[in-house]
């Protein structure tokens, strides 16, 4: 499913594609998602790093382990990804230290969402003081988290996924690629692209997300760069895309 790496403070500051430098991967398939992603995530060190964490979704649900370091100690606690069949991520802290809590994936407060972020949500201030004003929790420090929750608090509302992400990406400001991934939606991997590279892969029987093709290299070299304000949604048998409209692409 997903993996992602944010930037540092300079590197936010500085306004230029530096701030970008940051990867997200993602997989549904049939394959064991946990190895490939962290393969993805090698190919991506080069872009530097603080933490890292994964997120996978499956039957079983939505299981998330994360860490502060290098990407060998997820590595480890996840025996190579053997113990672990889904999302993962790799971070330069932007928004609070890099420790355990504010590696990505970000997840909402009964684990319904796990979020992973390249890019600043720059309303999350007010946006997670209206959730905390509804009696959200948050963990972490993250911009990230607002999401997570805000998906979460649209979703029991409508039950419905793809409307959910759609009242979030109404109500967050700022640049983003984002990839998200529902417990009660197992089987896909939804993707969206503002201000912020993104791009999908496709195989056979699988399909990827990812902000480097570089991730993806090993695994296909059939890719599309998603438009700005494009929306993807990710199965093993295909990609359905929409944009910024919500329209069929």
């Amino acid at each position: 499913f997903a993996l992602h790496g944010s930037r540092s403070p300079n590197q936010c500051e500085a306004g230029t594609q530096q701030q970008y430098m940051c990867g997200i991967v993602g997989y549904v398939g049939a394959q064991q998602a946990a190895p490939i992603l962290l393969d993805g995530l090698r190919r991506l060190e080069y872009r530097g790093y603080d933490s890292a964490g994964m997120a996978v979704c499956g039957p079983e649900g939505l299981r998330v382990c994360k860490a502060k370091g290098r990407l060998q100690v997820l590595a480890e606690l996840t025996e190579e990804g053997r113990a672990m069949p889904g999302v993962g991520h790799t971070r330069w802290a932007t928004h609070g230290e890099p420790n355990d809590v504010n590696a990505h994936p970000q997840v909402s407060r009964s684990g319904l969402f796990a979020v992973v972020h390249n890019g600043i949500i720059e309303n999350y201030a007010v946006l997670r003081e209206r959730l905390e004003k509804k009696g959200y929790v948050f963990r972490s420090q993250t911009d990230t988290e607002v999401v997570a929750q805000l998906l979460e608090d649209y979703y029991v509302a409508s039950r419905d996924l793809f409307e959910a992400v759609n009242d979030m990406l109404s109500v967050v400001e700022g640049a983003y690629a984002l990839g998200i991934v529902c417990r009660d939606a197992p089987d896909r991997l939804i993707a969206v692209r503002k201000d912020a590279p993104l791009l999908l892969g496709y195989g056979a029987g699988e399909n990827f997300i990812a902000s480097d093709v570089t991730a993806l290299l090993p695994y296909t070299r059939d890719v599309v760069y998603m438009d700005d304000g494009e929306l993807a949604v990710v199965t093993a048998g295909g990609i359905r895309i929409y944009n910024e409209r919500r329209r069929p692409a």
